[in-house]
């Protein structure tokens, strides 16, 4: 990223480049495409004890961030895991982590984080629903109130780690606005179906939610005023997922340069053909601009701006469709072996395309920069 890096900041980066280099290169990736969790549980605890999961944690709970701006420093994983398509649930744990330590109670800080903190518990936000939608406007669960109990009711689909999910935060409708619940994975009513991507460690699966009945404490937030909540916490998961896509794109155009050099064609390296020199610039332009945006958006979710739900929309809009044409591009490059499974470049295929569709899709969020252009306008 393009952040102006502070030595501490410096530091975890390198940090997390090597402790990802050593204990999951992309031979254990390849190794853990059959593996039904995507990850090992106590490789995620080593990273927890590096940092990963206690930036938006609250000092008093034993969290904290490196510079004071925690998603400044969450994006610094983030890209480094896309640069190696890392396993393990980095981005749905930090969300609702977040979620929980901006709008819970005191209480679910002291019952929820200190697992997370130490990597023993995993977390999920339940929010998007079958259709595909990425959007708050979308959302047909529901949670009522009957006395001093909530009662869920409805399906939550692509839910990245719900397999695994000790906790899940579920977006539900509540009247005319959202609620966030919390919602322990082994509570009544709740039925996960695991499932899988394209991509080599990502599990997604499908929560059902059948009379779910939880005391009205697990209400993260006040009731009905979620929607200011959700634009918050998707800025924030978008954030994260930008700042991966840009580590997918720099690391793959890196060894496709490199091979490009070592690749003769006509007694010339290939990269030095003009046709080429052209897409490789115009890759690059796009790899800049996509930091630019992603480091922009980190900084918006962090001064909490009121324009962070659009820039989110603008990234991911942009983000999102560069980062795959960089890809797809750089796989032309490589010729014939590009589309082998020995090549590794398929293994950023697949995450950049699972990152172009999860949390919306360029597509979608042109639309929804549309709405919220003309919300603002009216």
């Amino acid at each position: 990223m393009n952040l102006e890096l502070t030595e501490d900041q410096e530091f975890f980066r390198d940090t997390t480049r090597k402790f990802l280099a050593a204990e999951v290169p992309l031979t254990t990736v390849r190794d853990l495409y059959d593996a039904r969790d995507g990850f090992d549980r106590s490789w995620w605890r080593q990273a927890a004890e590096l940092g990963w999961t206690s930036l938006f944690v609250p000092a008093d709970v034993g969290g904290g961030s490196l510079s004071g701006r925690p998603t400044c420093d969450a994006v610094i994983v983030a890209e480094e895991m896309g640069r190696i398509v890392a396993p393990g649930p980095f981005l749905p744990v930090n969300v609702v982590a977040a979620a929980i330590a901006w709008f819970g109670s005191v209480e679910q800080q002291a019952a929820v984080l200190p697992g997370v903190l130490g990597g023993d518990a995993v977390a999920a936000w339940a929010f998007c629903e079958p259709g595909g939608r990425w959007d708050a406007h979308s959302i047909t669960t529901t949670v009522r109130a009957e006395g001093d109990t909530l009662v869920l009711d409805g399906t939550k689909a692509y839910v990245e780690a719900a397999a695994v999910a000790d906790h899940l935060l579920v977006t539900a409708r509540d009247g005319d606005g959202l609620t966030n619940v919390l919602v322990p994975s082994t509570s009544a009513g709740v039925a996960v179906r695991s499932g899988r991507s394209i991509d080599m460690t990502r599990r997604f699966g499908t929560v059902e939610l059948r009379d779910v009945r939880l005391p009205a404490t697990a209400a993260v937030g006040d009731r009905g005023e979620g929607r200011a909540a959700v634009d918050r916490l998707l800025a924030l998961a978008l954030a994260l997922q930008c700042a991966e896509m840009v580590g997918i794109a720099d690391r793959t155009l890196e060894f496709t340069l490199e091979y490009g050099g070592e690749r003769f064609a006509f007694g010339r390296p290939v990269v030095s053909f003009q046709a080429l020199k052209h897409r490789i610039a115009d890759m690059t332009v796009a790899l800049e601009g996509s930091k630019a945006v992603s480091d922009a958006l980190a900084a918006a979710v962090d001064e909490g701006r009121a324009d962070a739900a659009r820039l989110a929309s603008v990234a991911k809009a942009y983000v999102g469709t560069h980062c795959l044409d960089i890809v797809d591009d750089c796989v032309q490059i490589t010729g014939g072996i590009g589309v082998t499974w020995e090549h590794d470049i398929h293994l950023y295929n697949r995450r950049a395309a699972v990152d172009r569709a999860v949390y919306g899709t360029p597509e979608e969020h042109k639309e929804r920069l549309f709405s919220l252009l003309t919300e603002e306008a009216r």
